[in-house]
């Protein structure tokens, strides 16, 4: 297996500056998801790792080698695709031994290959059948097959559960996270499903513009987040903003305050503050309880969705902002009741503006 890293990665388009400057340490053995809404780089980011888009600048990595000009198949990657790319007149068995097919290697060598990447992804009763005969599901362990025959320093996943229905994708997530264990190889795994990089990643990169957010383990991204950006992008339901005005500052604690939130002292991480200037204010819905009394923020609540697990309310604040609670799965609230909630402030961020 292999150790990666880039330095100062550029990837341009023209005069569209795509990726800006990506600095990345990955270890050997670790499972790394970039992650990050449409737009912002990380497919790009994963082709050129690849090898199957060029670099504009800077240098990449893989295994003590630098490798900006090494064409993919000689780079020691192997990559799993959205679309699976498998074909379709052929069967699992030759899908999965075709990258072998094209190397020349005997039918002995091949047919072991095959035959321990099947019993590794538990397919071998699919070996004689054609995709059109497959699930989604089971053409996505095609694809995965496809590339652990090759016995790559370097697997690379590009969204490859975007086209399976949520039942399926938790299952294949919860495959893809045991192939890592068993395989302990190298991953790299592109999603915009912040659910997926929280589960499988031993370290997240998140991604904006082209940038590089934060990098860290996915409970570091959750409970420390760097800015505002990835608070919100981790998380689900996603974190509470609330623009507050600083009333008073003593050291890192900030105490803030709005006019449907009672002045709340809080323990500021990054930022600097002065009295009378903005912040904003993050709350995870999870961290939001009903008040005995008025609580420390109130309002109305304008939606109620019964989930089982829990309970998810919209409250309108008295100020007229939307605010989300995720309570015990027993609570009900009817539209239009009154309501309290409170906070523990060590649990909540602050964010300078």
């Amino acid at each position: 297996m292999a150790s990666i890293t880039l330095k100062g990665l550029k990837k341009s388009y023209g005069n569209a500056h795509v990726i800006k400057g990506v600095d990345i340490t990955i270890e050997d053995g670790e499972f790394v998801v970039f992650v990050g809404p449409s737009g912002c780089g990380k497919s790009t980011l994963l082709r050129m790792i690849a090898g199957l888009e060029d670099i504009t600048s800077g240098e990449l990595n893989i295994a003590g080698r630098v490798v900006n000009d090494l064409p993919p198949k000689e780079r020691g990657v192997a990559m799993v695709f959205q679309s699976y790319a498998i074909f379709p007149h052929m069967t699992v068995r030759e899908n999965v031994a075709f990258g072998l097919t094209i190397a020349g290697d005997s039918k002995e060598v091949k047919d072991a290959k095959v035959a321990e990447a099947a019993r590794i992804l538990q397919m071998e009763h699919l070996l004689d059948r054609r995709p059109s005969q497959l699930s989604g599901g089971q053409r996505q362990r095609v694809a995965i097959g496809r590339a652990i025959v090759r016995k790559p320093e370097v697997f690379l996943f590009d969204e490859p559960l975007s086209n399976l229905d949520a039942a399926l994708r938790m299952d294949m997530r919860m495959e893809i996270g045991k192939l890592h264990k068993a395989l302990g190889a190298t991953m790299i795994y592109v999603t915009h499903d912040q659910v997926e990089a929280m589960t499988l990643a031993d370290k997240i990169v998140v991604l904006k513009d082209g940038l590089v957010q934060q990098i860290g383990s996915p409970m570091e991204l959750y409970h420390r987040p760097a800015n505002a950006f990835v608070a919100g992008f981790l998380g689900s339901p996603s974190m509470n903003f609330l623009d507050v005005e600083v009333k008073a500052v003593n050291g890192n604690k900030i105490t803030v305050a709005n006019s449907a939130l009672e002045p709340v002292e809080i323990e500021a991480k990054t930022g600097s503050y002065s009295v009378g200037g903005k912040a904003r204010l993050g709350i995870r819905p999870q961290y939001l309880t009903p008040a005995e009394g008025a609580g420390q923020l109130h309002g109305k609540v304008a939606l109620t969705e019964r989930l089982g697990a829990e309970t998810v309310i919209e409250v309108t604040l008295s100020n007229g902002k939307p605010l989300i609670a995720a309570l015990a799965r027993d609570a009900i609230f009817p539209i239009g009741t009154e309501i309290g909630l409170t906070f523990t402030a060590s649990e909540a961020h602050l964010f300078s503006e």
